[in-house]
């Protein structure tokens, strides 16, 4: 009787374990999914971004016939990222994009048929949506790559994440020279 009360205790630990290993691992892989899921939309909004390029370009192609260098950085980052087979080189035209774009409302101050045409305007207040939801989504894929990072690094579940070789994500961070303010000259 001692005997069989010592492998049921036996048992129920082994379960216990068992059924905490299973729950990690599936913590681990709904975690992933969450991270998958946060780059997806940062991904489906610089898409957004990029399609609306074409239109802009149109629209200011007619006025700011001095600023061919930004526009040209435009059209070439916009291809970069269709180009582009991974989420570095996505985000590398993203922030190349960002930095041209920045450039082209600040020029357009300085051209007041610009900034009076209504494509302009439409297009300037959709691409700034865009930029709202594309901080939002990387804000989002952010958060998820901080619990993903705890639960890499926290016992007991960082057992877990050596066995399968799940290790710590990179955040999406600001470069130092996308900090500075945009420069315009004439």
């Amino acid at each position: 009787m001692v005997l069989g009360i010592g492998l049921w205790i036996l048992i129920i630990v082994v379960v216990i374990i068992l059924l905490w290993f299973i729950l990690s691992y599936n913590s681990f892989i709904n975690l992933r999914n969450r991270m998958d899921n946060a780059w997806s939309q940062i991904d489906v909004q610089l898409k957004r971004r990029f399609d609306l390029i074409p239109n802009l370009m149109e629209t200011v192609k007619g006025y700011m016939k001095h600023e061919k260098s930004t526009l040209k950085e435009i059209t070439e980052a916009r291809t970069s990222f269709m180009k582009a087979k991974d989420a570095n080189g996505k985000m590398k035209a993203e922030n190349q994009l960002e930095g041209a774009l920045k450039t082209i409302f600040a020029v357009s101050e300085n051209y007041p048929n610009l900034k009076a045409s209504e494509n302009f305007m439409q297009l300037q207040e959709e691409l700034s949506g865009t930029e709202s939801k594309i901080a939002y989504a990387r804000q989002h894929f952010n958060d998820s790559v901080q619990t993903w990072n705890v639960k890499v690094e926290s016992f007991p579940s960082n057992l877990i994440s050596k066995v399968f070789n799940f290790d710590k994500k990179n955040f999406l961070e600001t470069r130092e020279e996308e900090r500075k303010n945009v420069k315009v000259s004439f």
